[in-house]
Parts: structure tokens; C-alpha cells; sequence
């Protein structure tokens, strides 16, 4: 009888600036509501983490089997050494912070799929991939081990020859935790599981600017701007889920992947014309086309050259431009916050996954409505 699947979580990673500390707790809780969703579907074997945090076991208790990380740490090997310890025929892989919104029934669906599965790689991306469920593990002897999860989808089907099985790309699927922003989203939105909902209450977030971003989305009369790595399903949600206009500049989609990051190519049509302005007629001008903008802004800083820490990031996500220390990058998150129209500021997450859970929050909150949640996060 072929073995059922074991869910397998990364946590860690994170750390260092109150704000990176924030994400990474996040995660924390994340993983925790993604454990209670696996276990109510009765279908998985055993649950395994692999985390750089202590703490995280004793908070796990006998819900899963913790495995250590500590010094240089490299996501293939990584993966490779726990499908090898433990026999892991066929493995269900979950990046940290990742796939927040999805239900116990759509994780059970996922695993009954692998669990019927012969040689497959079923994915939420396979070009970005943070959901990797595939069979056989021994597949991974085949490849070139990643230092990072996103391309291990690619290289099983490339390189080991399993099919690929794309997930629909929906909020549950595509949405993660990459950076505050993320977490914002994640806190208008009525999926969060019960430890995800828990401490987002227990922070201090403000979101009135983004509530007040996305009220274009049920507006016939409005127009919304998407600029960054948005990619043709995003633009086909916009245009079939919203009632405003929207106007989209997709720019440096791969930047990270195909090495226009790290080699300083990354440019942009955004980041000309904020040279030529400055900080403030650029926003200004944004206000001339859209009443809400979405922008994710680490295509504009890596045009500009700012070689920024995560910290700064984080930072400017919140808003928080007086505790940025890079010049540019406060003088350019201040002018946001002091646009004529909502700016949301993110990552890659925000212009995926997250513009898409934010369809369905508009969606349903101009409808009055809120979908209970069950104990397992399940939509009733």
C-alpha cells in the first residue's frame, strides 16, 4: 500500500529588526494553523518542522517532529537529509509563511492528489514555487539541489522527469508572508486560521490606508494602478473580479530568478521616471491616473541601486520612513504616505497572491458578508 504523504514545514530564516522579528513570528503561527489544518484531514502520515527556532518545538509539543537547523543553511540539502532520515516516499512541502489561506479541505484535496499520484510534482508556482508536493521523494537524487525552494518544482520536472500538476491559482494558493505588507493583507482578509488571527490582533497594525485602497475595487466609476512583477493571471483577476478600471505596468517579472538582481540590471520604467521627478511629483502624478495605487516598490529599489537591508524593507512596507536609514529609500516611502491617494507598498506577494486575497476582502466586505471559519480555518 502506497505511503501517505508527510507535510514537511521550513520556519526560519528571519530575524534581527523588530520588524523581521514580526514576520518571522508570523510564520510561527502560520505553521501552527497549517499543523491543525493537516491533522483535521486525517490524511497525513506524520508532520515534520525544520526550523532555526527552539522555541518553535516547545510551542509544537507532540503536534509534529522538529528538526533542528543551526549554522549555513542551504533549502535543497536541507529538504534532501529529512526525506532521507525518514523515508518520506511521498513529501508535501510548505515554505515558511506560505499559503496562509488554505482551508483543511483544500489541503486535503492537495494530499489526496499526491496521494494517488505516480512520479508528479504538484505546485503552486512552478517558476516561484513555496507548495511542493510530489512523489517519488528518492526524485530529489535526480536534481541539482536549490539553495532556495522557488525553482525545485522546475528542476523535478526538468531534471527528474516528474509532471508537473499546477495548482489553480487562487488567494489560497498564491498568497504568502514575505513582508508586513503581507501581514496587513492577511489581517483584512476573514481566512487567517485561528493563531495567525490571535497575533495579528496583538499587534499594532493600522489599516485604515489599505482598506481605503481597495474600495476602488467596487467602484465602476474608479481606476486602480498595479505596477511591478504582476503577472497575466493577476491582470485577469483585476479585470474579471473588480468593478473600477485598472491600469497595470508589469515590469522585471524573474528579476531574482534570472540573476538581473544580483548582477545590478534590474530597470524600470518607474524608476526613470522617479529620477526625473523626484519622490513627490512622482506620487503626485500617480494621482493624476488612479485613485489607489499597488506598487512593488523592490522593483523601483533595485532600479534605484539601493543595495537596502531586509530591515529597511520591512520599514517601508509600515510606512515607517523615519526609522529607514537609507536616504532614498525614507525620502521615497515619506512621499507614499503623503501621496493624494492610497499607496500600498510591498514585495512580489503584493502583486500576486495578496492583490488577490484582497479582491475577495473587497469583495465580500461590499457585500456585508464574512464566511465563518471553523477550528480548522475552514470556510462555512
Amino acid at each position: 500500500m502506497p505511503q501517505a504523504p508527510t507535510l514537511i514545514i521550513f520556519v526560519g530564516g528571519i530575524g534581527g529588526s523588530a520588524a523581521e522579528e514580526m514576520v518571522a513570528a508570523a510564520h510561527r503561527a502560520i505553521c501552527l494553523d497549517t499543523i491543525e489544518r493537516a491533522r483535521a484531514t486525517g490524511i497525513f502520515e506524520r508532520v515534520i518542522v525544520v526550523s532555526d527556532r527552539e522555541e518553535l518545538g516547545r510551542e509544537l509539543g507532540d503536534s509534529a517532529t522538529v528538526e533542528l537547523t543551526q549554522g549555513p543553511f542551504h533549502f535543497g540539502r536541507r529538504l534532501y537529509q529529512v526525506i532521507k532520515k525518514y523515508d518520506i516516499e511521498r513529501p508535501f512541502y510548505i515554505g515558511g509563511g506560505a499559503v496562509p489561506l488554505l482551508t483543511s479541505a483544500e489541503l486535503g484535496a492537495i494530499a489526496q492528489q499526491l496521494s494517488s499520484a505516480s512520479a508528479a510534482a504538484i505546485t503552486n508556482n512552478v517558476y516561484s514555487a513555496d507548495l511542493i508536493a510530489f512523489t517519488p521523494g528518492s526524485a530529489l537524487e535526480a536534481v541539482d539541489l536549490p539553495a532556495r525552494d522557488n525553482p525545485l518544482a522546475r528542476l523535478l520536472s526538468e531534471q527528474a522527469g516528474l509532471k508537473e500538476v499546477c495548482l489553480p491559482r487562487t488567494a489560497a494558493t498564491q498568497f504568502d508572508i514575505d513582508s508586513p505588507t503581507d501581514l496587513l493583507v492577511l489581517k483584512v482578509h476573514p481566512g487567517a486560521g485561528q493563531h495567525s488571527q490571535a497575533f495579528l490582533d496583538g499587534l499594532d497594525l493600522d489599516t485604515s490606508r489599505l482598506r481605503q485602497a481597495i474600495r476602488p475595487f467596487t467602484d465602476t466609476k474608479a481606476e486602480v494602478l498595479v505596477a511591478g512583477r504582476v503577472g497575466s493571471y493577476l491582470w485577469t483577476q483585476l479585470e474579471g473580479n473588480t468593478a473600477c478600471r485598472v491600469r497595470t505596468l508589469s515590469e522585471e517579472r524573474g528579476m531574482r530568478a534570472d540573476g538581473r538582481e544580483e548582477a545590478g540590471r534590474v530597470c524600470s520604467i518607474l524608476g526613470f521616471y522617479l529620477e526625473q521627478v523626484g519622490a513627490t511629483r512622482f506620487f503626485d502624478t500617480l494621482a493624476e491616473l488612479a485613485d489607489a495605487a499597488f506598487i512593488d516598490s523592490r522593483v523601483i529599489f533595485n532600479h534605484l541601486r539601493l543595495d537596502l537591508s531586509c530591515s529597511d524593507r520591512f520599514l517601508s512596507d509600515l510606512g515607517q520612513a523615519d526609522k529607514i536609514e537609507n536616504a532614498q529609500a525614507r525620502q521615497f516611502t515619506q512621499a507614499a504616505g503623503e501621496a493624494p491617494i492610497p499607496v500600498i507598498l510591498g514585495g512580489h506577494s503584493l502583486v500576486a497572491g495578496g492583490l488577490l486575497a484582497l479582491i475577495e476582502a473587497a469583495r465580500l466586505e461590499d457585500a456585508g458578508a464574512k464566511p465563518a471559519v471553523d477550528s480548522q480555518g475552514m470556510w462555512g
